[in-house]
């Protein structure tokens, strides 16, 4: 038995909850960790003979960033990576743990109280305090989804490399947001071995932007992400994606198609973002989030547009 099958097992004998850097599965864990720390092939940084890349599960954030191939190669990437939390974390935290980590929501997180995801059947948020809950409505639950990297990763139609399954894309691996008992659609005891990035988009401009009640170390109201290439001022290619809004991280295909064809302006920055807020139902405490979401849209956008810095 290999040491990533002895896990699995370790999981479904004991009923536990796997642990890679442990920033999230510590603050809250209910049952007994299964060590990931250790397991062969599940960090670093390898690179294919087509210039793609796979990165292990248990790459840290920090050594992600570390990577300047790798950053040159998906500035994307690396631009989400850099706003996650703090250094210390980013030393600590590990891409598949970003993936797969727990939704912020104060009904899940405080003991006593139920909600779908801990054996109710209501969403507790809905009726009560959901000053930080989703303005994109994708079901039943409306705790967003609190992977920055995940959004990245869906403008790169990155894959998921899962131990025992085929490779499953970023978006498949968070479905469409209507099952409000999980935070992902892996089961307990499948483990993520690495992201499967495609090969690089040669002169790509890239750039994330987020809202945030705080300057530092704060989970966003709203993100963005966004990949463009332009034939001078007209975008030819575009991928665009938020968090922070809704259940799922999401891909914005309205907003890609407002955009292609387009001269990159602020003037389509905007009218593209109206688009995206054109999804938006709030609830009475957060419609201040529909406001954000298109400025860091805009934001984003009008900053992926600008031309690179001369070196």
């Amino acid at each position: 038995m290999t040491a990533i099958e002895a896990a699995a097992r370790a999981v479904r004998d004991t009923g536990g909850e796997l642990r890679a850097g442990g920033t999230d599965v510590m603050t809250r864990a209910t049952r007994p960790p299964v060590d990931l720390l250790g397991i062969p092939g599940l960090r670093g940084i390898a690179w294919r003979p087509d210039g793609s890349a796979r990165i292990g599960a248990l790459t840290t954030i920090a050594d992600l960033l570390a990577d300047d191939r790798l950053t040159a190669a998906y500035p994307a990437l690396a631009a989400t990576a850099a706003a996650i939390a703090t250094p210390q974390i980013r030393n600590v935290a590990t891409v598949g743990g970003n993936l797969l980590q727990r939704n912020r929501c104060w009904y899940l997180r405080t003991p006593g109280l139920t909600c779908h995801q801990t054996g109710g059947d209501t969403c507790p948020a809905r009726e009560g305090a959901h000053l930080y809950s989703a303005v994109i409505d994708q079901g039943p639950c409306i705790a967003p989804h609190p992977s920055t990297l995940a959004a990245a990763l869906l403008t790169y139609a990155a894959t998921a490399d899962v131990h025992g399954r085929s490779p499953l894309d970023i978006a498949e691996l968070y479905g469409d947001g209507g099952d409000p008992t999980r935070d992902h659609r892996l089961e307990p005891a499948e483990i993520l071995q690495a992201v499967l990035m495609p090969a690089p988009t040669p002169a790509e401009r890239a750039a994330y932007r987020r809202a945030t009640a705080r300057e530092m170390a704060d989970w966003p109201l709203a993100e963005a992400v966004a990949r463009l290439t332009l034939d001078g001022d007209t975008i030819t290619s575009a991928a665009v994606a938020v968090g922070g809004v809704a259940r799922t991280p999401l891909l914005l295909p309205e907003v890609v198609e407002a955009l292609l064809g387009e001269p990159a302006t602020e003037e389509t920055a905007a009218a593209a973002a109206d688009l995206a807020t054109a999804r938006c139902d709030p609830l009475p405490q957060n419609a201040y989030k529909v406001a954000l979401l298109r400025a860091t849209l805009i934001d984003t956008l009008t900053a992926c547009a600008a031309p690179p810095p001369s070196p």
